[in-house]
């Protein structure tokens, strides 16, 4: 019924592990990735969110325009905290 790929872990914990560093994240600071797709014309074919959420509430939004696995250290670095 749903066409779902797996993603690769290893990608998944390499691009948390970048957020981290260029965020300079506590290790109490959950990050989630979720990639998405999108049917809209006006729209990447998949986009990745990522959400960190800080032990005393604080949270951040960012959004990339690929799939997780690739994700690059440029990408990152692009974000705006």
């Amino acid at each position: 019924m749903f066409d779902r790929k797996k993603i690769n872990p290893e990608m998944t914990r390499k691009v948390k592990l970048l957020i981290q560093e260029q965020f300079d994240l506590s290790e109490d600071t959950l990050i989630s990735l979720s990639e998405l797709n999108c049917h809209e014309p006006s729209c990447p074919p998949k986009e990745t969110v990522i959400t960190t959420r800080e032990i005393n509430g604080d949270s951040c939004i960012w959004r990339i325009a690929k799939p997780i696995s690739e994700i690059n250290i440029g990408d990152i670095k692009k974000l705006k905290n």
